[in-house]
């Protein structure tokens, strides 16, 4: 099997509107579940779980998008490690997701203390389009 080629460690405070192919260890501030198991209307084969959960590591704060099983992993207090995470938009600010290339996985807990008051989800970006 051929080796992946490994991005280094990113920080939060790095992140940046549609950056992919990010690497970051981050404790889960807190974790919210806005979809739950069961919720479906239906008319969809498979339920949804959403959490959106604050992540952070030393530099900042971001919210991640938790889907399905990621939202068993993203405990409070626990440390995570993202691969091949993403920066989605929502309403002008930053999500931090992982989809179905990446992982989230439960690490060692980490030495650092994340700052809180530097949350990169409250910068509302505006998208500009450039005609030239």
């Amino acid at each position: 099997m051929a080796e992946q080629k490994m991005k280094p460690a990113a920080k939060i405070e790095q992140l940046r509107p549609l950056a992919e192919g990010l690497n970051l260890t981050v404790k889960v501030v807190s974790s919210k579940m806005i979809m739950p198991r069961g919720r479906g209307d239906g008319n969809q084969g498979r339920q949804m779980r959403l959490a959106e959960c604050l992540v952070g590591d030393e530099t900042g704060i971001v919210v991640f998008t938790a889907r399905n099983d990621q939202v068993d992993v993203m405990k409070d207090g626990t440390t995570v490690t993202l691969s091949n995470a993403k920066i989605d938009m929502f309403k002008g600010s930053m999500r931090l997701a992982v989809d179905r290339s990446g992982r989230v996985e439960v690490s060692e807990p980490a030495d650092f203390s994340v700052k809180e008051n530097n949350n990169l989800s409250l910068i509302e970006f505006e998208r500009v389009d450039i005609v030239i």
